[in-house]
Order: structure tokens, then C-alpha cells, then sequence
């Protein structure tokens, strides 16, 4: 039998509750997410001889259980989990977490009792009939830690986690065709867990082959553990700050794909730190302003993408009217016909902002004889969610439905000519 979800929250929300007081709420994840991984690959080790991970001997979730009530539980747990990093490369992945960390899981007993506490909890989550792939586990659990503790943290953290909502919204304006061969790519520069790029594999038949850069080392192997719990043996994420060191180059040029999507932070201010002229993107275009980064991160996909590819990002609403520089490369971008749609998103969706968003796909191969933009505005429809907003299936398919459908729809959806997105006046 699968594993409900509101078992997985519960266990969650009580493994939190073990870790509270000692440490900040942004780093529950660090801790829980690990347990997670441990225990489902532990479990799926166990009913599948062709398991994609390894569980070596002394490196399972049962080596964990056995350490219960022990005077050095944080120090044999350490050694445990790097056993399991040992054996399937995934140094720096997986034992990250420091069990023996006194400054935040407390000193002697106080440390015994929770860790042993905290392994009795997930002791009793059940994996074994559980499937990860189009159930995204991982993704849920950050959601649902982002969505209860990262206000309580006061850190803004959100765009390391695209909403599954608007995940499965980005995979559909793709429009991968059924028969794309797995070879297929796609790319996400800023993929954080990796749990959008999962969204678009999932909804390809023959899946897709991943690629993905992330500059946040914690959240860049929080993305390798999803990869691995969803079967993507092809994948290629690899860590760094994209926009200074762009890890996936032909030479001196970027690497091209055949899809892009990507939830980059919003508005950075320092996006040009380290950022290095040999791989400038900008060729053609005005460079962004120096302190806002919307504009980089998009520049850098555009020039990612394959001359018939496509691709969807998520940027601030403020990137469609916003002046001076910005101005003049959203005038090339309109000019060159690479905007086919953007879909207006409502305000608070996302974790660690409150500003509305919009989707933007961008499409090359027919960008030449491109006429106009498609302009969806689905600000309206949502639904609360305690403090932050969030869209319902009638939301989403309507949203889907439109835009496959290409219709207007009044007060809703219209096609734009370019020559009146271009008029300054109307940007």
C-alpha cells in the first residue's frame, strides 16, 4: 500500500517538534530530508533487488534503529549515513547533516534522546509499497517543511522550491511531444531541489534527460537525493553560481538544450559578482542593470536554448514594465519574436515573497514568424492557504486549457500584436 501523504506531514510535523529550540527552523530540512532518504532507500533496497542505490552493510536505516538509546548515537549515525555516501558517491550529498552536533541537537542525554526519538519517528513510515516516480516525496517534504516553518524562520528561502502547482503548469506550456525520445533534454540553471525539472521528466513518456545547475551547496544535494529517489539516471546537476560560473559550456559557449525551465531567485542585486565577460550572454542585448538579475538569468537561457527549443521561467510581474535597460531588452526579446506567451500568476504563491509573478515562454522555432504575444491573466484564481496563496485544479486547468487551446477569452486571454507590446507606452 502507498504511503499517505498526511502520514508522511505527521511525521514530519513530529520529527520538527524533536528539533526545535536548538537550532534554526530553515535548518530542519538538513535533517528530516536526510532520515527521509535514508529510510526510503533502506526499505526500497529491501523489496527491489535492482535497486538504483546501494545499502551497504552498516549503512542502512536497521543500523540506525540499532543505535537507539545509544551514549554515542550522533557519532555512530554520522558514520552510518557516510557509509551510505561512500557507496553510491554521494559524498557531500547525503551526510551533510552533523548528528553530532551538540550546539544544535543538545549535549549527552538531551542529544541521546532526540536522535533516538527522531529515529523511532521515521521508524515508522513504511516505504515499501511506495513509488516515487510521478509521487514527488522529497518535493513534498520541502514543501510542506518550507510551508510550516519558513516564515517561523524569518528567512526567505522560497525560491529554492517551485510550488507543484505551477511546476505542472511549466511542464505543460512546454509541449514536449509524446514521442521525444529519452535523449531529449532539458535544463534548469537555477534548479534548486530539483523537484520542477522532476515535474517536466514526468510528464514526458519516455522522460527526459536532466540538467540542472545550483549554486546553494545544501540545496544542490537535496536535488541529487530527488533525482535518485525518482529514477533519473540521467541526470547532470551539478553545483555553482550559474550566471559566474557556468558549469555546462561547449568550449567557450554555452551549452545548448532542447528545453529550459527555471524559477530563478527573484531580483538578485548581486548576480555580477564573479561574472566573467568570456561567457557573456548578453550579445545582441543591452546588459542587465547591476543590481537586479532577472534580465541575466533570462539572457543566459535564451542563449541555453537550442535554435527550435523552448522554454518557461518564472520572473517578478515587474520585469514586463520596468524601465530604463530593461526596457531595451525586453524591446529585443519582443522584436526578435522569442516571447510567445506570458501567463499573469497570482501574488503570493510563492515561499519568501509575496510579489506576484509571471511565467514567461520563451520559443524559438517559430519566433521568426511570430505575430504576437499570448497573454493570459490567471492573477484571480487561487485559493487561501493559511498565509500564502495557492491554486486549485480548476485553476491550473484552466490556465493549461487556454493556453494549449490558444483561444481569447474575455477579460481572461488575448493575443497581443507585437507591434502594440512594442510601443513603449504599453511596456
Amino acid at each position: 500500500m502507498a504511503l499517505k501523504k498526511s502520514d508522511l506531514y505527521s511525521s514530519l510535523w513530529k520529527s520538527a517538534d524533536e528539533l526545535r529550540g536548538g537550532m534554526d527552523a530553515s535548518q530542519y530540512k538538513d535533517y528530516v530530508l536526510t532520515l527521509l532518504f535514508v529510510k526510503y532507500v533502506s526499505d526500497k533496497a529491501k523489496s527491489d533487488p535492482y535497486s538504483l542505490i546501494e545499502v551497504p552493510e552498516g549503512g542502512s536505516f536497521d543500523d540506525l534503529v540499532a543505535l537507539k538509546g545509544a551514549t554515542d548515537i550522533g557519532e555512530k549515525m554520522n558514520i552510518a549515513i557516510r557509509r551510505l555516501a561512500e557507496a553510491n558517491d554521494l559524498q557531500g550529498v547525503i551526510n551533510n547533516a552533523d548528528f553530532d552536533d551538540p550546539n544544535k541537537l543538545g549535549e549527552g542525554k538531551a542529544m541521546q534522546d532526540r536522535l533516538t526519538n527522531l529515529v523511532s519517528i521515521f521508524q515508522d513510515i513504511d516505504f515499501t509499497g511506495s513509488r516515487a516516480e510521478g509521487d514527488d516525496l522529497l518535493g513534498d517534504a520541502y514543501e510542506y517543511l518550507m510551508r510550516h516553518f519558513a516564515t517561523e524562520s524569518g528567512k526567505s528561502k522560497g525560491q529554492f522550491y517551485t510550488p507543484a502547482e505551477v511546476s505542472r503548469i511549466m511542464a505543460q506550456v512546454l509541449e514536449i511531444p509524446k514521442e521525444a525520445p529519452r535523449s531529449t533534454t532539458v535544463y534548469d540553471p537555477t534548479c534548486g531541489s530539483g523537484s520542477l525539472l522532476i515535474k517536466v521528466a514526468d510528464s514526458a513518456p519516455n522522460g527526459l534527460s536532466i540538467y540542472g545547475q545550483e549554486k546553494d551547496n545544501a540545496t544542490w544535494a537535496l536535488s541529487r537525493m530527488n533525482m535518485i529517489l525518482h529514477g533519473n539516471e540521467t541526470h547532470d546537476i551539478r553545483q555553482g553560481d550559474t550566471l559566474s560560473d557556468p558549469k555546462f559550456l561547449n568550449g567557450e559557449q554555452l551549452q545548448t538544450f532542447d528545453y529550459f525551465v527555471a524559477n530563478p531567485p527573484f531580483s538578485v542585486k548581486t548576480w555580477k559578482n564573479g561574472f566573467d565577460k568570456e561567457y557573456d550572454r548578453f550579445e545582441g542585448f543591452a546588459e542587465p542593470p547591476e543590481k537586479n538579475g532577472d534580465y541575466a538569468f533570462l539572457l543566459h537561457m535564451v542563449k541555453s536554448l537550442k535554435s527550435d527549443g523552448r522554454g518557461a521561467v518564472i520572473l517578478p510581474h515587474g520585469v514586463l514594465f520596468r524601465g530604463n535597460t530593461e526596457a531595451q531588452i525586453r524591446e529585443e526579446l519582443i522584436k526578435r519574436g522569442l516571447i510567445k506567451a506570458i501567463i499573469g500568476l497570482p501574488a503570493n504563491l510563492f515561499y519568501g515573497t509575496g510579489i506576484p509573478a509571471c511565467i514567461i515562454v520563451i520559443d524559438k522555432k517559430e519566433a521568426t514568424n511570430r505575430t504576437g504575444i499570448f497573454m493570459i491573466d490567471a492573477s484571480k484564481g487561487f485559493e487561501k492557504d493559511g498565509a500564502k496563496n495557492r491554486l486549485r485544479p480548476r485553476d491550473m486547468r484552466k490556465i493549461i486549457d487556454t493556453y494549449l487551446a490558444g483561444e481569447e477569452v474575455e477579460r481572461y486571454a488575448r493575443m497581443v500584436p507585437l507591434s502594440e507590446t512594442s510601443d513603449p507606452k504599453n511596456n
